[in-house]
């Protein structure tokens, strides 16, 4: 009786699973392959400023035969790259996903934790620690996760980035595979025991290929620098630069720099290093048979280059108008192989950022525009005075960092002290310092509906559990960063505007200066494959988007 039931049960396995890949095939509307695209540190107005140097077949392919939402934006604080790329993909905040912020103090833990890391897992393809990663501190799916549970995990998720994060948070909790970049002295791509036991053939041949050595090259402007008018004079005192080399200026020798600056790692703040992600994309859409099929795969493709430089060399840099050069012509070879492996016409692609970036603020001051840098050694000095001369001790503080303050539960308890006043006593100090605009206490982030202005936005990136006691706002331009290169992180324009830009199947030809909000993409996605949106998904689908 038992094996009768056996094989009734196998038949009708084979049957249900053989209806499941006919429904996909027969769906001729589903396109075969989504790529979403972040490219690290990406402000709106990239798309505009160095528009005349792009060809047609890059970001202007993009706007041309797609949608350009032209005011798109971050809705909450801090415009970091973790919290940035998991919610593209989760379609909600941190105050869901849990990411709030690359790395953050654990109350648990009492412990800085970074928002990748896993010890229980192993490093695949190095015998590095730098392997040690997964999606486990992400609390919701993504629309990758999403797809995956559509398919019955027939679909297939692919995360490629130079960055860890960059790979792992967009790829969801499902994915199939991500894969990250390790420079130092081994200039290969790997990935961590969550998702596999050894790196496919595939991935050995390319890192055998030594591609990554072949970018140890000069890097020189692409087109004559005279050309370059859409940025800055190329020597100036507003940048970085590599250690073994005099000036920030054009041109860098990599191969002789190298061993100055990380070895393999120096390619990540060059354009190079996007070229790299580029290549390996195109490996990994081949070694995959990404797209071959009616059941859709998803490919997240982070090109975290682009933060490296323009941290290094600043907004208004020669070196971030050559790197959006490179770009585009990384983009355009990489539709090209879309085109010929997958059809034109029978996948989706959309492009964002992860957040924006400052001009620096030397820069702006040299132009009188309200700016300048934090001197957070005299503010903490002078916080710890105040802590001690009002309640003996500073250690009723436990850690603060992202522009949070951590009471130490156990000191107020031992005190006697009531939590909600000493936020309060807090923010009334912070408040009498220097270039802090606005301070908040846990007690009100949580309490009150905020829902505009940065109110709104703190609300929307304060998880309950992870955030802190007290949350600061610095006065706008003002940054904790040294005198050279750019940074981000604050719920103003700068940093909050990035592209966003769909085309592909299904999508309409179009723009519009509506706002949008970065946690609308994943639920215009999901609508587009006509799946659930992911489960704590807070964003709208843009239906004017699509077809």
């Amino acid at each position: 009786m038992k094996y009768i039931y056996y094989v009734l049960f196998s038949i009708a396995f084979c049957f249900s699973n053989k209806a499941l890949s006919q429904s996909f095939s027969n769906d001729s509307s589903r396109p075969k392959l989504v790529v979403g695209i972040v490219v690290d540190q990406m402000r709106y107005d990239y798309l505009t400023r160095f528009y005349s140097r792009y060809g047609e077949g890059g970001f202007k392919r993009m706007m041309a035969e797609g949608y350009n939402c032209k005011n798109n934006h971050f809705n909450y604080v801090p415009t970091y790259t973790a919290p940035g790329h998991a919610s593209v993909f989760t379609g909600t905040t941190p105050k869901y996903h849990g990411i709030i912020s690359n790395n953050w103090y654990d109350k648990v833990d009492k412990k800085s934790v970074y928002c990748a890391e896993d010890a229980s897992v192993q490093s695949i393809g190095t015998k590095d620690k730098a392997g040690k990663m997964s999606p486990n501190r992400m609390l919701t799916t993504t629309f990758t996760d999403e797809n995956k549970l559509f398919t019955q995990m027939k679909g297939k998720t692919i995360g490629v980035s130079v960055k860890d994060r960059g790979a792992i948070l967009p790829a969801g909790h499902t994915a199939d595979a991500a894969y990250w970049f390790h420079g130092d002295d081994e200039g290969v791509f790997i990935s961590s025991s969550f998702y596999m036991e050894a790196l496919p053939k595939w991935v050995n041949k390319f890192n055998s290929s030594k591609q990554a050595a072949s970018y140890l090259k000069k890097w020189d402007t692409f087109y004559d620098m005279d050309t370059y008018t859409a940025s800055g004079a190329d020597l100036n005192d507003y940048e970085g630069g590599f250690k073994g080399k005099e000036t920030a200026t054009f041109p860098y020798d990599l191969k002789k720099l190298k061993s100055e600056n990380g070895n393999f790692s120096i390619l990540k703040a060059t354009p190079y290093g996007n070229s790299l992600t580029a290549d390996f994309a195109i490996a990994a859409i081949e070694g995959e048979d990404l797209g071959k099929d009616n059941i859709t795969d998803v490919l997240t493709l982070s090109f975290s280059c682009t933060d490296y430089v323009g941290h290094n060399f600043g907004v208004n840099s020669k070196e971030v108008e050559d790197t959006y050069i490179r770009l585009d012509k990384d983009l355009e070879r990489f539709f090209k192989v879309l085109d010929k492996e997958v059809g034109k016409g029978e996948y989706v692609v959309f492009l964002t950022a992860d957040h924006g970036a400052i001009d620096v603020p030397a820069y702006l001051h040299s132009h009188n525009i309200p700016s300048g840098y934090l001197d957070n050694k005299e503010r903490k000095k002078v916080f710890n005075d105040f802590l001690v001369a009002t309640y003996g001790t500073k250690d009723v503080v436990e850690n603060i960092s992202n522009n949070q303050v951590f009471l130490n539960a156990a000191k107020l308890k031992e005190l006697g002290l009531n939590s909600v006043d000493v936020q309060n006593a807090i923010v009334a100090e912070q408040m009498t310092y220097k270039h802090i605009s606005k301070a908040y206490t846990r007690d009100a982030i949580v309490s009150t509906e905020f829902t505009e202005g940065i109110e709104g936005m703190i609300k929307r990136g304060f998880n309950q559990k992870r955030s802190g006691d007290v949350v600061l706002v610095n006065d706008p331009a003002y940054i904790s960063y040294g005198k050279t290169g750019s940074t981000h992180g604050s719920g103003l324009n700068y940093d909050t505007h990035v592209p966003l830009l769909f085309f592909g199947k299904g999508v309409a030809h179009g723009e519009t200066s509506e706002r949008t909000n970065i946690t609308d993409i994943a639920p215009t996605i999901s609508t587009l494959l006509g799946i659930s949106f992911p489960n704590a998904s807070t964003g709208k689908p843009l239906g004017y988007v699509l077809k």
